[in-house]
């Protein structure tokens, strides 16, 4: 194990050095194996942004302008890749309220009180992080609290999964709603016993108070989304993917790249709409883009919404809301036509489905355009929580990826039963089962709806525990991961969810040099270590781009 005094020798050897170079020499340290091992005696070569060598040291062939850096004991591992981020929105989420982790009412209305304070009158108030899950009280809050708080500012607030959010009378009132405001299409307000809106909207129903929220400038966004990859550096992520990426956030991540400033690899998943998409339905995929650091050959499109706010789409109604199934966000009609579309123009489609119901409509769906279009299309469902143990199977069969962010588990279990009903349990976040049929999971955090931390999500799905161990043994036990592959979850087999797992993903000779080193070796230290496991060095492109 890594001490203080060897930590302070790796800060102090490369503050040393001028480490902006494309080609360096691992030493000193032990590398990670695709098989699931440290290897000892081993250093990497990086240059001109790829691995060169992996081996012993005296194999090494004769290089010239190669830096080294003596990793002192730390441990290499390919650098870990999240499949389920919302960049912009991560980014946003830093300069927000951060309501993330509060236990009452009572806390956020001294949260937005202070924030209060550093608003000009009639200024939005913006926040996002709340669950009612975490109150003593667990019902929807109302509008009720924010008006006491400040009638003359507009408030709104997201719920942690992004699909319900709570505003005050202030904000329904520049919006237009009123007791006669019809529910949209796949949203709804919640309304008390009169019929009047409390102030909490979920899924399609959002649209009503945002659409009217000014939208950040575009330098505003640029930011954003250099803070976003800043924190996502830090804590050892080299590539994302982008859960939902609209046309300015594009255009801002090809200049970035053009510059030099995007230090980290993005795969864009193109919202669903026609002016995104059909333009590159037109072009093709935009693969490899300024050095490999932006692809676009997907689309994420929605079924359903989430559980936290009853949205997700069940085939029996909620154990706690016996009247709802949850919400359709998308119908099936218009998925089929999309991904017949998305197939047949080589694109990669990614849909959001939570509830036993959505899951299994997306399968069915994928089951049919994956006959009439034959190739490698590797469709994902995002999140894939609650399965009929029945579909299971379905997935490897046709080829589907469940992209699955293994902290969302271990933040819902402890209202999960009380939602579902125990006799759903069995197919809630089924990770072993999946990949004893033969699937892969591509790991990701759904940031900023979780902590982006890939060894929180590693952690998580090796233990299925919170971070004080709770419950003992595991929550489903039999649903944990081995460690190699939860390793395998944010690295490699992320790397093939996003087809690119002949260039990322293993510290292997032609791999792009993106790396992570460790202080700890995570395959054998005790469960809960992992998590105050510290990332002493992140390399993107052969580049140092973030040392402790």
């Amino acid at each position: 194990m890594i001490n203080r005094i060897l930590v302070l020798t790796i800060v102090s050897l490369m503050t040393s050095l001028n480490l902006s170079g494309k080609n360096i020499l691992l030493t000193g340290g032990f590398v990670y194996h695709e098989d699931g091992k440290f290897l000892t005696d081993t250093i990497v070569l990086c240059q001109d942004g790829k691995i060169t060598y992996v081996g012993p040291s005296e194999d090494l062939p004769p290089v010239n302008h190669v830096q080294k850096i003596n990793l002192n004991g730390g441990y290499v591992l390919p650098g870990f890749i999240d499949s389920h981020i919302h960049l912009q929105g991560y980014g946003r989420s830093l300069d927000i309220l951060n309501l993330v982790g509060t236990k009452s009412l009572s806390e956020i209305a001294i949260l937005v009180s202070d924030a209060i304070n550093q608003k000009e009158k009639g200024e939005w108030i913006i926040g996002r992080g709340w669950d009612q899950n975490d109150w003593s009280e667990t019902s929807f809050p109302t509008k009720d609290i924010l008006d006491r708080i400040a009638p003359d500012y507009p408030i709104y607030l997201t719920r942690i999964d992004g699909h319900a959010i709570w505003v005050n009378s202030s904000a329904m009132n520049l919006t237009n709603i009123t007791l006669k405001t019809p529910d949209p299409e796949g949203g709804k307000i919640i309304r008390n016993k009169y019929g009047e809106p409390t102030g909490v909207f979920v899924d399609n129903a959002i649209a009503l108070i945002s659409d009217h929220i000014p939208s950040p400038s575009k330098n505003q966004k640029r930011k954003q989304i250099l803070h976003a990859v800043k924190k996502l550096n830090k804590i050892g992520i080299t590539s994302i993917h982008d859960a939902g990426t609209d046309s300015e956030t594009l255009d801002l991540l090809k200049t970035l790249a053009d510059s030099g400033d995007l230090t980290l690899r993005v795969y864009a998943m193109l919202q669903d709409d026609p002016d995104q998409y059909l333009p590159y339905f037109e072009t093709g995929p935009l693969i490899g883009y300024g050095n490999n650091h932006l692809t676009i050959r997907s689309i994420k499109a929605y079924i359903d919404g989430a559980l936290g706010s009853r949205g997700a789409v069940l085939k029996e109604p909620y154990a706690d809301d016996p009247e709802n199934r949850g919400l359709l966000l998308s119908h099936p009609e218009h998925l089929d036509s999309l991904v017949s579309a998305a197939f047949s123009h080589g694109f990669q489609v990614n849909i959001h489905a939570i509830g036993d119901r959505g899951n299994q409509i997306c399968l069915d769906i994928f089951e049919k355009y994956l006959e009439k279009y034959p190739g490698d299309h590797r469709p994902r469902i995002e999140h894939a929580q609650i399965l009929d143990p029945l579909d299971i199977p379905r997935f490897a069969s046709f080829g589907v990826i469940p992209s699955m962010q293994p902290t969302h588990c271990t933040s819902d279990m402890p209202w999960l039963e009380s939602r579902l009903g125990k006799d759903r349990l069995s197919g809630a976040y089924a990770w072993k089962s999946l990949i004893d049929s033969g699937s892969i999971i591509p790991g990701g955090s759904d940031a900023p709806v979780e902590n982006p931390n890939p060894l929180w999500g590693i952690y998580a799905a090796i233990t299925r525990m919170d971070h004080t161990g709770h419950p003992e043994g595991g929550w489903f036990p039999k649903e944990c991961v081995s460690r190699i592959e939860a390793i395998r979850m944010f690295t490699e087999w992320g790397a093939y969810a996003a087809f690119e797992e002949t260039i990322k993903g293993k510290i292997k000779e032609g791999y792009l040099a993106d790396l992570v080193v460790l202080d700890k070796n995570i395959l054998e230290i005790p469960t809960e270590e992992i998590l105050s496991t510290k990332v002493l060095i992140t390399i993107v492109n052969g580049r140092v781009i973030h040392k402790k």
